[in-house]
């Protein structure tokens, strides 16, 4: 059986079996943030293993359930050098990397990489906790583009419509805004082509998504040619935003936003609970 799934004590054969805190590696050259991180696992239950050097994580290997390393340590040092010695000795340990971007690549097929960044807390909890069911074999899929592409939905707002599309349409990422304005779930979007699913959008769209993907232009628009949005009226005018964005997998993408510049009354989206 698993190692997470049956780490557990007891007092005696009487009692209840009370279930050990899962351990987490941490490795972070900044003592402050090592602090930071190792408080907020012990709120949420966590058993935090500190070390704030290569040697020190090297050396409690054997104690980590999961592990979170920081990738630039300083001093051209790098915590993939910890997590290549984990690799080898302790291939069954899921490896999470702290980065400033994600545009690199850091190995096998279980690790998840996050932006170091305000939010990466809720998406570092987020991400253990589905290691963790994982590793208790209950059927989790964790999508990375999630915590890569929702940094840009925040910072826009929840009013405004984001589609995240690589060159062809395809849709990579939308937000809630988006799936409640055309009654769907996220879900629904990915993996579908936004031409194929809109035929009515024609050839100048694509060739507006394909244009921006390739030459990093901006595209604005605030005529409003066939998106599928509520149509222009009194109450919604759309401003369209059509920016460049390398993808998670560095191929060329767009962010396709629609903001409403205008409108009489509030914007009330549909229930979803039909969708």
């Amino acid at each position: 059986m698993d190692e997470i799934a049956t780490r557990s004590t007891t007092m005696d054969d009487k009692k209840p079996s009370a279930r050990i805190p899962i351990r987490v590696l941490l490795l972070d050259d900044h003592y402050d943030n090592l602090i930071l991180r190792s408080a907020i696992l012990r709120k949420h239950g966590y058993e935090a293993i500190s070390a704030s050097t290569i040697e020190e994580a090297e050396a409690r290997l054997q104690e980590a359930d999961i592990a979170v390393l920081d990738y630039h340590l300083g001093a051209g040092k790098f915590g993939t050098e910890v997590a290549n010695s984990l690799r080898e000795k302790r291939p069954q340990v899921p490896i999470i990397i702290l980065s400033a971007t994600l545009e690199r690549r850091f190995g096998g097929v279980e690790d998840m990489h996050l932006l170091k960044g305000y939010s990466s807390v809720d998406d570092l909890l987020a991400a253990l906790r589905s290691f963790e069911a994982k590793r208790r074999g209950k059927p989790v899929v964790v999508d990375a583009r999630d915590f890569y592409y929702s940094r840009i939905n925040m910072a826009m707002g929840d009013e405004v419509v984001l589609e995240i599309m690589d060159r062809d349409g395809n849709w990579q990422y939308v937000n809630e805004t988006l799936a409640r304005l055309l009654e769907k779930k996220r879900s629904w979007f990915l993996g579908k082509n936004l031409f194929a699913e809109f035929p009515e959008l024609g050839e100048e769209w694509q060739d507006i998504i394909r244009t921006v993907a390739d030459t990093r232009e901006t595209y604005i628009d605030r005529t409003f040619r066939g998106l599928p949005l509520p149509r222009k009226s009194p109450r919604y005018i759309w401003n369209v935003l059509v920016f460049s964005l390398k993808l998670h997998d560095n191929r060329n993408g767009v962010v396709l936003s629609a903001r409403i510049l205008q409108r009489k009354d509030p914007l009330k989206l549909p229930d979803p609970a039909g969708a």
